[in-house]
Parts: C-alpha cells; structure tokens; sequence
C-alpha cells in the first residue's frame, strides 16, 4: 500500500515512520523544501527522533519526501498533518487546512481516502475540507471518494509514549468512509476506537485538551491563592494526589504552551457562537493561564526588589525555551511571552536551553529568529542577576545552577530538593 502524508513536522513525521514499520510506503509531502531535503538525506530535524530511524526506512524504500502534490494520485489514501492556529484576533485559522486541500484536490482518484489529523472545530471535515476537495476535484465525497477525521494523539518527551501504542480515535464521513479509514489505521496502529462522524472524532480531540486547560486553570489559581496564604501548592498537590479515586493531579506553570492547549479550547468557542452558545469555563480558563506569565514577571520583580535592584536594567536568564521538558517543540511556548514582558520592562533578557541552541523562524515571535542560547558555563550564568526556570528539562544541572545563580524563580519547582542558600529560591 502507498500513502501520502502531508506535513513533516511533529505529528506527521513521527506517523510516517509508524507506517513505514508497518510495511506501508509512504510519500511525505511538505511545502518545506528544507524538510524534504533532510528527510531525503536521512537526517532529523526533530529532537527525539533519531536520523537512524529516517535513515532505516529511506534505505528500505519505504519513505520519500517530495514538495509535489501532484504526487497525490500515485496513493491510496492521503492523510493531512497541518497546522490550526489561532489568528490576531484569537479566531481559527484554518488555512492550511484548506490550502492543503485545494493542492491535494486536482489529483484525486476514484477510491481514494482522504484524512484530516489537524486539530480543528466540528464540521471542519464535513463542511469546510469537503467543500474544497469536490471543487477541485469534481468527485463527491462518500461516493467516489472516501473522508474521514482522526486527531492526531503526540506526547512528545515521553518516552513510554509510542504511535503504535497510542488509540485511535476515527470517524468517518459515511459508515464507509470510517471503515476505508479504519483498515488504513489497523496497518499501524494497535488500538481503533471507532466514532459515529467526523463531527463527533473532532470534538473528542477538543474535550481531551479542555479537560487539561481547564484542570491547569485551576492549580494556576489556586497557587496564586494559595502563595498569599503561604501555602506551597506544590506540596498540597503531592499530598491530594495521594487519594485513590476523584482526584487527576495537574501542575502549574509560568503559562500554556505547546500547539494544542494554549489554541484548541478557543476553536470550540468560536465554534459555539455559531449556535448561540457560551463556554464561560473555557473562557475563563483561557483567562487564567494568559495572565500567568505577568504574574510571574511580578514574582521576578519582587525578588529582584529584595536584593534592592530594579527589573529594569537588571540581566535576567529565561531557563527553557521549549514549552515541554526533554523536548525542542517551542510553538506556542510562554518563554516567548515571559521574555518579552521581562524585555518590555527594561531588562536586559537571554535564554538558555540545551535542547533549543538558536531561535528558529516563528509566525508568532520573528523578533527573536536566530538569537542564540548562552553558554552553560559558570562565568556565564552567574553574570545575570536572576534566573527564571521556565521549563524543567532534565539535561539541567541545578546544582550547578544553585551554585552559581545569585538568585533564582522557579516555577516548576524543581529547585526543592537542592541545596541553596536561604532567600535565592522564590517559587512563581
């Protein structure tokens, strides 16, 4: 069987490599030429997938990349791994999807199964995409051609974590279309889960990531709440955690990151409107994990103000750019927000992050494209009169960062179990 996927990045390089393990070829198509020509060359250009992998399976003839979409009727199926974002105005931005479908259209073949993985509102499937593939086609879909919705399901940093091994949430356009998109699955993934349409497969993805905005609202809330009360929210989440039923712990942080949390909530809210609905918790967890980032830039200016320096002028380390630990993915990433707050106000900013060595071109921070992170050297890290600790990535020494940082915000609470010295911690 020969497939196409469409975009390289996070979601669909990793799916490619699943099905190429599982005996089926695959045509990765990417509008990137700079993706291509790594995956033609065999080499990676995401952290915790290893060129080994890419290499295995282009030596085998099992995975080419190509930036020509009229490849596309070469395959039996084509499955559509783009980004959603947010717009300025915090609407869904939806065009890549769509833009995808106007290339992929043209090429359409009777028989073939098209299927969407990127995060989007219900009826994105069976309206949106739909009405472009039968433009640019002039195939109907159900009829002569098959479509389908499957949310993508990554949990990058973990290693426990494997594609085969992850559910799969389908549905399908028709009872046909789920059961092409279902014998398409069941070649690489262990565990199907079948849903009645691809309204009700999209809106399973936005109620996975809700549940977690949501949850992280609330300990954000309550460690603000619970700081005025000198109460470490940290050690109240350990010890609910403890009970064996009613209770899912989550942790705070300095803000969302990633490309599914900070976005996915508003694409249901949006989505709501249409239909004369509200979604109050949505949007006041939205509120919530926003404000985050200015309440921890207060937390570096108090501590700032307790050794008697101002923020503005002050050098100031942001530790961890990626939005995750243990991983390179900085979309959507607080850092960006916390450094250009901490810059606003007059300090002198730098990051440091091992997994992230210099800021790549993003649609949302061009400003910061190709800045570098410092060096991990004494000398270095102790020039700056405070360390932020935005992300908690384990290839960190925070012994030596105890040892060298005059003063330090953590918000992610991994300096309790290291020695320092008494009023150069402060928890955020």
């Amino acid at each position: 069987m020969k497939i196409a996927i469409v975009g390289l990045g996070y979601v669909g390089l990793p799916l490619s490599l699943q099905f190429c393990r599982s005996g089926t070829f695959v045509l990765g198509l990417d509008i990137d030429p700079a993706k291509v020509d790594c995956i033609s060359r065999g080499q990676s250009y995401i952290k915790h997938i290893s060129s080994e992998e890419i290499q295995e399976q282009t030596r085998a003839g099992c995975l080419e990349a190509s930036t020509d979409f009229s490849r596309v009727g070469e395959v039996e199926a084509v499955i559509i791994c783009v980004p959603t974002p947010l717009n300025k105005n915090r609407e869904p931005d939806i065009s890549f999807i769509l833009k995808t479908g106007e290339a992929v259209a043209p090429h359409l073949h009777l028989g073939i199964l098209v299927v969407l993985e990127s995060t989007t509102y219900p009826g994105t499937t069976d309206e949106d995409l739909r009405a472009v593939l039968e433009a640019g086609s002039k195939l109907k879909a159900g009829k002569d051609f098959h479509l389908a919705f499957s949310p993508e399901r990554e949990d990058p940093g973990n290693p426990q974590s494997r594609v085969a091994d992850i559910p799969k949430v389908i549905g399908g356009l028709t009872p046909a279309c789920r059961e092409k998109a279902l014998a398409l699955y069941g070649r690489a993934i262990k565990f199907l889960v079948p849903v009645s349409s691809c309204r009700a497969a999209e809106a399973t993805k936005l109620l996975e990531n809700i549940f977690r905005s949501v949850n992280i609202a609330l300990v954000n809330e309550l460690k603000m709440v619970y700081s005025a009360m000198d109460i470490d929210v940290w050690e109240v989440i350990h010890a609910a955690r403890t009970k064996p039923f009613g209770f899912m712990a989550f942790y705070p942080g300095p803000g969302l990151g990633g490309h599914c949390i900070p976005i996915d909530p508003f694409y249901l809210t949006w989505k709501a409107r249409e239909y004369g609905q509200s979604t109050r918790f949505i949007e006041l967890a939205g509120e919530v994990n926003t404000a985050m980032p200015a309440y921890v830039v207060q937390r570096v200016a108090e501590a700032l103000n307790a050794v008697k320096k101002p923020l503005n002028g002050s050098r100031v380390l942001v530790l961890g750019l990626a939005y995750k630990a243990n991983v390179d993915d900085d979309r959507e990433s607080p850092s960006y927000v916390l450094m250009e707050m901490l810059k606003h106000r007059g300090a002198d900013v730098h990051y440091y992050d091992p997994h992230v060595p210099v800021i790549r071109p993003t649609r949302e921070h061009p400003q910061w494209a190709g800045v570098r992170s410092v060096d991990w050297k004494q000398e270095v890290i102790s020039s700056f009169d405070l360390v932020l600790i935005a992300t908690a990535h384990e290839a960190v020494n925070y012994g030596d960062l105890a040892a060298w940082a005059a003063c330090i915000v953590d918000t992610r609470n991994v300096m309790k179990d290291i020695p320092v010295r008494p009023g150069q911690v402060w928890k955020a």
